[in-house]
């Protein structure tokens, strides 16, 4: 686990590993949110780069009949 440090502007640095593992580049834009006592960041994605993400996901799930 990568421990890093808030600058006197309130700044983080990504480290590297996680920066190479979701292929995160200078520029890109991230979500930020809290989450309990914790802060989140969720890159932003294109629609397009989205697209089949979902791929394999099992939807065998039992239904209401108003809902097919």
């Amino acid at each position: 686990m990568d421990t890093v440090t808030l600058s006197p502007k309130f700044q983080v640095v990504i480290p590297q590993t996680i920066r190479e593992a979701l292929q995160l580049t200078a520029g890109e834009k991230l979500r930020v949110l809290r989450y309990a006592d914790r802060v989140e960041f969720i890159p932003v994605r294109p629609v397009q780069q989205m697209r089949g993400f979902l791929r394999g996901m099992d939807t065998t799930i039992e239904r209401e009949d108003d809902r097919l």
